[in-house]
């Protein structure tokens, strides 16, 4: 009994010690590491898995980087359209203030002008110039710059951009380019439209691809290629579009800036007068306006200077300036060595007085001309440039001389070099008139001039 009793102790304390193996195997095995570590559980050692880490860390930065990507390009998408709304509203502002819708029905209303006149969106001017690129620049003046465009139908333009105006002058201009919308003439820069969504409205005219006159006429080295009969051409078409201007238009329409550098050449030489930045209009009953001092130094009218009072024989002043130009080859306001600058029309009417006129002659035209030629034409100018503007011829009566003079210059006489006794009697005698169409003579000219050179001095050289 008592050896019973012991064997089952014994089996019981071995029993015990393998329930507490198992069970210490079993909680051993049941004992599961955190995701992603390994090792002894029982001495605390858990070390992470460096693959399984590497991939979350991946998986978290690419979900951050798509995240803060997709944000930003949500940010600028809603600024790009924040923008393009501001810029919308900006430019139908000034669409408005441009008084878009005016201009609009008055293009409308005549179909003729509606085919040739269009009004353009900036988005369309901005890509014609490449968003208005330094490259593009025609040349800077003082009512704006201009640059070169390319159009979506392949025409080549050229688009002024002028200079910030007061708001009261905008109903001027737009009315200006209604008046410039209508006029068709071969010797004028064609208007094609303009753009009203700036604050100072865009001018779109037809590219005229060989310079201005100024640019052929006054080279640097001096030796000008125009020959007499181009710039007798010239002169002609540019004052036959002058006196289209003045008398032939639906309203007369004042320049005001006529200077041979607004004249532009096309491949052919032909005139082309532009730049009406500065041009306003009278109604044809009307014989001036007054308005502010405006024009360029050297071409501009003393008698306008000293009243305000802006005619067509301000143009025909300033036109004349171009005829001096023509003939003589010098610049309106000139240098001669040693010398101070002196003002063309000044230096001409002394020469005039003193009987020296054909001096200041270029020496091409003196080989090109004729006597008569360039004894009308001396005439022609000092009637034009006279300072009384009373006196001064119209530009349609100085059309008309041009085109005679033309048909003279085909029958080429004596050079001007021979009989200049007579020459010179002729140009000093009160007398002699430079055109039949013009009711006026040359009488007392000697008697005026004292005037006139003292005014001309007060206002080309200020103490």
């Amino acid at each position: 009994m008592a050896v019973n009793i012991s064997m089952n102790a014994a089996f019981l304390r071995n029993m015990f010690g393998m329930g507490f193996v198992l069970i210490r195997t079993a909680t051993t095995i049941a004992c599961a590491c955190k995701p992603g570590t390994f090792g002894d559980p029982k001495h605390g050692l858990r070390i992470p898995d460096k693959k399984q880490t590497l991939l979350l860390g991946v998986v978290i930065g690419v979900s951050l980087g798509s995240g803060l990507l997709l944000l930003s390009i949500s940010f600028i998408i809603l600024r790009k359209k924040w923008k393009q709304r501001k810029q919308k509203k900006i430019r139908e502002r000034h669409f408005h203030q441009n008084h878009g819708l005016l201009l609009q029905q008055l293009i409308s209303s005549n179909e003729d002008v509606a085919e040739r006149t269009k009004i353009f969106s900036l988005e369309e001017i901005e890509k014609a110039t490449n968003n208005f690129d330094e490259t593009r620049v025609l040349g800077r003046g003082g009512h704006g710059t201009v640059y070169k465009g390319i159009l979506s139908d392949q025409r080549v333009v050229a688009i002024k951009k002028s200079k910030i105006v007061k708001k009261s002058e905008i109903d001027q201009f737009i009315n200006e380019v209604a008046i410039l919308s209508q006029i068709n003439h071969r010797n004028i820069v064609r208007l094609f439209g303009c753009c009203l969504e700036t604050e100072v409205p865009l001018l779109v005219y037809e590219f005229i691809s060989n310079g201005t006159l100024a640019d052929h006429l006054h080279v640097s080295d001096g030796n000008s290629t125009l020959s007499w009969e181009a710039r007798l051409k010239i002169a002609t078409e540019t004052a036959g579009a002058l006196a289209y201007l003045h008398s032939a238009a639906s309203i007369s329409i004042l320049h005001r800036d006529v200077k041979s550098s607004n004249i532009l050449l096309d491949d052919h030489f032909m005139a082309k007068v532009s730049d009406f930045g500065a041009s306003r209009f009278i109604p044809l009953d009307e014989t001036h306006i007054i308005t502010v001092i405006q024009g360029t130094f050297g071409y501009l009218d003393p008698e306008y200077y000293q009243t305000s009072q802006l005619t067509e024989k301000s143009d025909v002043y300033s036109f004349g300036v171009i005829l001096l130009e023509l003939l003589t080859g010098k610049k309106p306001v000139f240098s001669i060595e040693h010398e101070n600058r002196q003002n063309l029309s000044m230096h001409f009417l002394q020469a005039m007085k003193e009987k020296h006129s054909f001096d200041l002659v270029e020496d091409r035209v003196m080989k090109e001309g004729t006597k008569q030629e360039l004894l009308e034409i001396i005439q022609l100018i000092e009637m034009c440039l006279k300072l009384n503007g009373i006196e001064r011829p119209t530009m349609k009566e100085v059309e008309h001389k041009l085109q005679n003079l033309r048909r003279i210059g085909k029958k080429k006489g004596c050079p001007i070099t021979e009989g200049m006794e007579e020459t010179e009697y002729l140009l000093s005698d009160s007398s002699y008139t430079f055109s039949d169409s013009i009711d006026q003579t040359t009488e007392g000219t000697s008697r005026n001039y004292s005037l006139e050179k003292e005014f001309l001095w007060s206002l080309y050289n200020p103490r």
